[in-house]
């Protein structure tokens, strides 16, 4: 007999639990009671300081004023990511979340860039991207403007411990009950369903849906049920990182900084009050001690603390929902934060789940589609994160060789390809990463198309060039009248 869902019980905390509850007390809090268990005594990853811009619509849905959001969990605004010694040593380019230009209906705007670099014009699709003009010059403010050609989306980082402080105590006030504790036994239906987790001081909480937010070691939905995991490490293959605060900068870069060395990537997130810094690495080419020597020794401002090694494995559980436990969060995989998808996911997740909601009783088709759903996302960030290690020109270790040289996914090389011959770009369905996204990635590690849209031929040359030189000054008009991104976050912070 299917079983209405009134009792949800959220186990884990953090960012993952406390987002869940948010949005779920928000949205379908009226006909639910929530409960949340953690305990103090276990800590959280807490590297996932960086975000993509659907947080936003995530924090209107919730309600939050942006200000307060910004001024308590120390955040700053993120433009774009830099990506430094990628291609080879010594070189960058820049992933945004905006895009160059303006396209045609039929055409993107690169083309247009393209062609004008045919017969000898210096055009760069970053001349014409109004993100990568304002973080390259360290300027942010909201721009209000009639035409989308000026639109800068943007996205944050902030403090992930207190992103969840911030969430814990808005849902308190919204009413989610909170459990402080830690889980002794989880007790199982005979058809194999969670009915209930007991606390070490015996504390018995029954629930009819079940979310898995304890991290890594999947209390749920791998210790319990023992759904499977799917690892990709022979994709991306580095599984460790090590991650210390140092401190803040003197001025804070509207930008997340993502730089390459000989077994891995180095990150650098500015926040108001510190900098977040680590090193993800493949533990097959360097040691922890390397890691962490190459860390510290890569800092622009002084440590904070000691730095925490944290052990990972690339991958996703074969099963994200499977009969009353969802897993969100780390429980139901991993993917580096390479281009900072982990909170999203989270997000995604959460979202996916109020789509389906079984207020009426778990049913197979919607925990089928909400599988399906969700293993489509995992593996095109996948082969988006794939694509950057290899498509690299660095020879200097043997994890860069490895990497130009493994075999890649079906779908990754026909998107490289086609791009290569023509410059032509297809979003898949439901990908998170937009044309432009592509684009840079792939402009920025190397390709260069062979061809462009004949649409870009209908101008002549002096039109085309015109038509850049507009657009381009389009693009930069808005720079002279938008203040310092510090100077954005004092009087924003303090104002509102």
């Amino acid at each position: 007999m299917n079983t209405a869902i009134k009792n949800v019980v959220i186990v884990g905390g953090g960012t993952a639990g406390w987002l869940t509850a948010a949005l779920l007390q928000k949205v379908v809090g009226a006909s639910i009671n929530i409960t949340l268990v953690e305990s103090e005594a276990i800590g959280t990853v807490g590297v996932g300081e960086a975000t993509i811009p659907p947080i936003r619509l995530v924090n209107q849905v919730l309600g939050i004023n942006e200000a307060e959001f910004l001024r308590e969990t120390k955040a700053t605004i993120k433009l774009a990511i830099k990506f430094e010694n990628w291609r080879r040593p010594n070189e960058s380019y820049f992933h945004t979340f905006g895009s160059p230009g303006k396209s045609m209906a039929f055409c993107h705007f690169h083309h247009f860039v393209n062609r004008a670099k045919a017969f000898g014009a210096k055009a760069s699709i970053w001349d014409y991207d109004l993100n990568y003009l304002c973080a390259t010059q360290g300027k942010f403010a909201h721009i209000k403007a009639q035409d989308t050609v000026l639109d800068l989306p943007y996205a944050y980082h902030f403090d992930a411990t207190l992103y969840a402080q911030f969430l814990r105590r808005y849902c308190t006030k919204l009413g989610v009950t909170r459990i402080e504790g830690m889980i002794e036994s989880v007790q199982q239906h005979p058809s194999g369903n969670i009915a209930a987790v007991t606390l070490q001081d015996g504390q018995r909480i029954d629930g009819d849906l079940f979310i898995d937010c304890s991290g890594f070691r999947g209390l749920l939905i791998q210790q319990t049920l023992g759904v499977g995991y799917d690892d990709w490490t022979h994709l991306l293959p580095c599984n460790r990182a090590v991650a210390v605060p140092s401190e803040r900068f003197e001025t804070t870069v509207p930008y997340t900084r993502a730089i390459a060395h000989t077994a891995g990537w180095q990150w650098r997130i500015p926040l108001q009050h510190r900098n977040g810094n680590g090193l993800v690495y493949c533990s097959s080419h360097m040691s922890d001690d390397e890691a962490t020597h190459t860390l510290l020794n890569n800092l622009d401002s002084a440590p904070l603390g000691d730095p925490k090694v944290i052990h990972f494995t690339t991958g996703r559980r074969r099963k994200q929902w499977y009969k009353n436990v969802v897993a969100v969060g780390l429980a139901s995989g991993f993917l580096e934060p390479l281009e900072s998808t982990s909170i999203h996911l989270i997000q995604s997740a959460i979202v996916r789940l109020i789509h389906l909601f079984p207020h009426a009783g778990i049913d197979s088709a919607a925990v089928d589609e909400y599988n399906q759903q969700s293993e489509l996302e995992y593996l095109q960030i996948r082969d988006f994160l794939v694509l950057h290690y290899h498509l690299t020109e660095r020879d200097d270790s043997q994890f860069w060789r490895n990497m130009q040289q493994m075999d890649i996914p079906a779908s990754l090389r026909h998107k490289m390809t086609l791009f290569k011959q023509n410059g032509k770009l297809f979003r898949e369905q439901n990908d998170l990463f937009l044309e432009s996204s592509w684009l840079q990635v792939m402009t920025g590690q190397g390709i260069e198309p062979e061809d462009y849209h004949p649409i870009a031929n209908t101008l002549s040359e002096q039109q085309l060039m015109n038509m850049l030189e507009q657009m381009r000054s389009v693009k930069h008009e808005p720079l002279a009248n938008l203040p310092s991104h510090d100077a954005f976050l004092s009087h924003y912070c303090q104002a509102k």
